[in-house]
């Protein structure tokens, strides 16, 4: 104990850093643990959920995102190919970015989906992901659209995952080809003045040959790198602690010695 005082009283300006890199340490630790620790209750949320039944949403005329979010939907009608949105800087689905080669980015192909016996009401499909051109950005890769009524099956979500964008994030948002950044389910009501779904469905199913890929990342994906974060953060505030601990000891033994 009397060592310990000795160190804290002795040794202000290196304590005061020991206690300022620990605390650094150990709150970003802790955070990393709390991102973790969220993605899992994240993810237990969302197998509760799709353990439920299906909503049917050609059953009733108005949905809000609180009864959708995170079940299993089906939903029959037909796709409006023409009005198609591509979402930009997207990567492929169900790669880390530290597998070899799984640098590739493309779109998420997004596209309204007029909802059987409701006139005028539509909903978002994300349909899938495809590729993009490496040589020319604005190449779509060609895909398949079912034409005619269909039975489609998916996830209820709010949005399709955001990313940054300056302006209005548009590439080439007011001609035959939509390539943007994000969807704004808003604006796109006021644009095609459709009565909207306020909610997206994320398709799920992979049976269809459409050139899409929908291997879809889990929601507790990442938890295993939030855990290696956490243990680095901790094991820098542990070290900091060590290095003032076994550095104050030298430094007192060399003074007893004389």
């Amino acid at each position: 104990m009397n060592i310990l005082s000795s160190l804290l009283r002795n040794r202000i300006i290196p304590t005061i850093a020991m206690v300022v890199v620990m605390s650094i340490g150990i709150g970003a630790g802790l955070w990393q643990m709390s991102r973790a620790a969220g993605k899992i209750d994240k993810a237990e949320k969302l197998a509760s959920q799709i353990a439920l039944p299906p909503l049917n949403l050609n059953t009733k005329p108005q949905w809000t995102l609180a009864e959708a979010d995170s079940r299993r939907l089906v939903v029959e009608g037909s796709f409006l190919a023409d009005q198609a949105i591509w979402l930009d800087n997207r990567p492929q689905p169900g790669v880390t970015p530290s597998k070899a080669g799984s640098g590739q980015s493309g779109f998420y192909v997004l596209m309204p989906f007029q909802v059987a016996g409701m006139e005028n009401t539509v909903i978002w499909v994300q349909r899938g992901w495809a590729p993009r051109n490496r040589e020319d950005r604005l190449a779509l890769p060609p895909i398949n659209t079912p034409s005619g009524e269909l039975r489609i099956e998916g996830i209820g979500i709010a949005q399709p995952d955001r990313v940054f964008e300056l302006g209005d994030g548009g590439m080439s948002g007011n001609g035959p080809v939509r390539i943007q950044q994000n969807l704004d389910l808003t604006k796109e009501a006021e644009r095609h003045r459709w009565q909207q779904i306020p909610f997206v469905l994320k398709q799920m199913s992979d049976s269809e040959n459409d050139g899409l890929m929908r291997n879809w990342t889990a929601a507790a994906s990442g938890v295993e790198r939030h855990y290696a974060y956490a243990f680095q953060w901790f094991a820098l505030a542990l070290s900091a602690f060590l290095f003032w601990l076994i550095h104050g000891l030298l430094r007192i033994r060399q003074t007893t010695k004389r």
